[in-house]
């Protein structure tokens, strides 16, 4: 998996917390914080999706 994503021209950064086992990234390039998380590529690619979405 590489360490971004980009959906309808937002682009994240994402990072793996060993700790709590579970991807989260942060979009990049915007004033305000739109946070993610998922257990699996999946639904960390979906949570994403959903932030965008709802950010728009």
């Amino acid at each position: 998996m590489k360490n971004s994503l980009s959906y309808k021209g937002f682009s994240a950064r994402v990072e793996f917390d060993a700790d709590d086992n579970i991807f989260f990234g942060r979009v990049l390039g915007v004033e305000d914080i739109i946070g993610f998380h998922g257990e699996t590529v999946k639904e960390l690619t979906e949570d994403f999706h959903n932030a965008i979405n709802h950010y728009l």
